[in-house]
């Protein structure tokens, strides 16, 4: 009698800690993101960029970080081919893009963008450099610059995410890191009119 009693005991707890994993498993794929863009938490530098895979122009995923095994490169994250201060900062950086790789480095961009709305967007500004698309955000989630974008976004970021971002934004960011993916310096600012200046980018890849 006192065998049978336990286990039931031992299948009831088994039944409890099933359970207990699954609610903890659930809450965390649903734990919301920071509400405000100066809530974020990015990954700092001397930290590596996480192994996550974002689509090239192709619609092909890929891992980023086999991306940088090259050479070093500067990554930025915008919000999107819609935002005028994206495409600025995008048009400024490609006008010195000759200088940046004679130091040795080649310039990434990543967006929530579906692949076909990259084309546009650098059909316009006259890029020569990669764009990857991050369309549910698992990229800037990962180096914690996402954030959750305001309702008034909502259908823009369907439209060009082809229906893939369910409502985040990146904080406009820029890294620079080395061949092992190693943050080496960043800039990240809530503040999405501001964006580092070319001229002071130039500088870091000077130092570095």
């Amino acid at each position: 009698m006192s065998i049978t009693i336990f286990a039931l005991i031992i299948k009831y707890m088994k039944h409890i800690l099933t359970f207990t994993i699954t609610l903890f498993l659930f809450s965390t794929s649903f734990a919301q993101l920071p509400n405000l863009a100066t809530d974020i938490c990015p990954i700092l530098i001397g930290e590596k960029l996480p192994s996550v895979k974002v689509k090239n122009g192709n619609g092909e995923s890929i891992l980023l970080l086999d991306s940088l095994a090259a050479k070093p490169t500067v990554i930025i994250f915008y919000r999107g081919g819609w935002c005028p201060f994206c495409n600025r900062h995008l048009a400024e950086i490609g006008l010195r893009l000759k200088e940046i790789e004679a130091l040795g480095y080649q310039v990434i961009a990543i967006s929530p963008d579906a692949p076909e709305k990259r084309e546009e967007t650098i059909s316009k500004n006259e890029l020569e450099y990669q764009i990857y698309s991050d369309g549910d955000g698992s990229f800037s989630k990962a180096m914690g610059i996402a954030f959750s974008a305001p309702e008034r976004y909502g259908e823009r970021l369907l439209e060009y995410s082809a229906n893939q971002n369910k409502g985040y934004l990146p904080v406009p960011s820029l890294f620079v890191v080395n061949r092992e993916g190693v943050i080496r310096f960043s800039h990240v600012n809530p503040m999405y009119k501001e964006r580092l200046s070319v001229d002071v980018l130039m500088a870091v890849l000077k130092s570095r």
